[in-house]
């Protein structure tokens, strides 16, 4: 089949229409199993660091290495991203994060992994990562025709949450039957399918000459655009808030299957993988919410549903129960998200999409990586159900203080179209419904960039 041939019945035209087209094919089936296999050496990762040191701030901070270079790089990464060949970029980072697998397992087979050299290689993975993140999500529009980019970004998103719900499950199972080293092996495997892929495809459009001018003023321009218009700071914070105190208590499965649970990984990874079904199950009702409601009202309803459900987890002792309401949970805060990346996006000028959408990681999964230590901590102070329903008021204040105060997200709504570095001038445009702006970006983070 050709680079532009299309497949008949739902491949023209229909749900799958991206899929019809080989080189988008060939990259959206590599990412399927490297975003598994990311998550298979996730789930051994955090399970190994708790199950040796007992620690819920050791599992915090683990976490915390992975995902900290979103905090520290991101904006140079959209930059780079720009500036640099996006197959060349991509390439090479995925090169990076399947060397540092490998050396995952084999220091694990040699019973030579320190906690600080764990540290090192997770801290390099999540570099590489955080680098070839932007230039993944925006190499992907390159492989379809411009009618079929917009499915090709949905189905990318339904790919990261796939990965979510089988990787987890599947790398309980590895560690379980075989090792914790296996399943860092068996994602250092999946790399090989995804760096295949990129290498075969063939994309569509020609680059754009690299930007020109200072990285930091550019950098700059994009805390103006956030810091004059109210409702994008504040749906920001709100994000970023929401993740510190709520999403980041996943961090705690570990502590909650065995510590609270008294069960053991198979539990655990249950317990993920239902989070990842309840993100499946938000992107398509976030997609059917957005035409009906403003992105503003759906983002106090998820922030008002994370809090009640995690206050309602905290308090579970009840197995199956905690699985059901970790359903609650990740489909919440796929919402959340999504509408935030959407408004980010969908108000922004073109040539300041690939700045906004780097703040968006930032309190997507930035802040991900600070909460996950700071609920560690605390958990190891207080308790772990402590931890969570401290984590569950915090998103209900999130929550009341974006309804008692309905001024701050006057303007969260993409049907208003682009604003302008000054707030006070807007051009109505037709702009992407919620839920049609990929959400897996970052992946996540969390999963692979294409």
């Amino acid at each position: 089949m050709g680079g532009s041939g299309k497949k008949g019945g739902v491949f023209h035209g229909g749900s799958l229409s991206a899929l019809g087209h080989r080189d988008y094919a060939l990259v959206w089936s590599g990412a399927l199993l490297s975003n598994i296999g990311t998550w298979v050496q996730s789930t051994a990762l955090l399970w190994y660091v708790k199950d040796t040191t007992g620690s819920n701030s050791w599992v915090g901070a683990v976490n915390m290495a992975n995902y900290v270079p979103i905090l520290l790089f991101v904006l140079f990464a959209g930059y780079v991203s720009d500036a640099y060949n996006k197959k060349r970029v991509i390439l090479l980072t995925f090169a990076v994060m399947m060397a540092a697998s490998l050396a995952l397992g084999i220091t694990r087979s040699l019973d030579a992994g320190s906690l600080p050299l764990i540290l090192a290689l997770v801290f390099v993975s999540g570099t590489a990562y955080t680098f070839g993140a932007p230039a993944g999500v925006s190499f992907l529009p390159s492989l379809v025709p411009d009618e079929d980019m917009m499915n090709a970004l949905a189905l990318s998103s339904a790919q990261f949450n796939i990965g979510r719900v089988a990787g987890p499950a599947l790398g309980a199972l590895i560690v379980a039957s075989w090792s914790v080293a296996g399943a860092f092996y068996a994602n250092a495997l999946s790399y090989v399918f995804i760096i295949a892929a990129i290498v075969a495809a063939r994309p569509r459009r020609v680059e754009m000459d690299r930007p020109r001018g200072n990285v930091l003023g550019h950098i700059g321009e994009g805390f103006v655009q956030v810091a004059r218009n109210r409702w994008m700071l504040t749906v920001l914070l709100a994000l970023g808030v929401v993740t510190f105190f709520g999403f980041s208590m996943t961090v705690l499965y570990p502590a909650v299957a065995m510590d609270v649970m008294g069960r053991r990984e198979g539990a655990y990874g249950l317990l993920l993988s239902f989070t990842g079904l309840g993100a499946a199950v938000g992107a398509p009702l976030v997609t059917k919410l957005g035409g009906r409601l403003a992105e503003g009202t759906i983002i106090k309803v998820s922030a008002l549903g994370m809090g009640a459900f995690l206050a309602a987890f905290s308090f579970s002792r009840t197995f199956w129960l905690s699985c059901a309401l970790s359903v609650g949970i990740g489909c919440f805060y796929l919402m959340l998200g999504a509408c935030v990346n959407t408004l980010v996006q969908a108000r922004s000028s073109p040539e300041m999409r690939g700045r906004m959408v780097s703040f968006y990681s930032m309190m997507w999964l930035g802040m991900f990586a600070l909460g996950g230590q700071f609920v560690g901590y605390l958990a190891d102070a207080t308790s772990v159900e402590g931890a969570i329903l401290m984590g569950g008021i915090a998103c209900l204040l999130v929550a009341a203080l974006l309804i008692l105060l309905p001024g701050i997200t006057a303007g969260a709504d993409s049907s208003l179209g682009i604003t302008g570095m000054d707030a006070s001038v807007e051009e109505n445009i037709e702009v992407k419904p919620v839920g049609e702006v990929d959400v897996a970006g970052s992946p996540e983070i969390d999963g692979e960039a294409p």
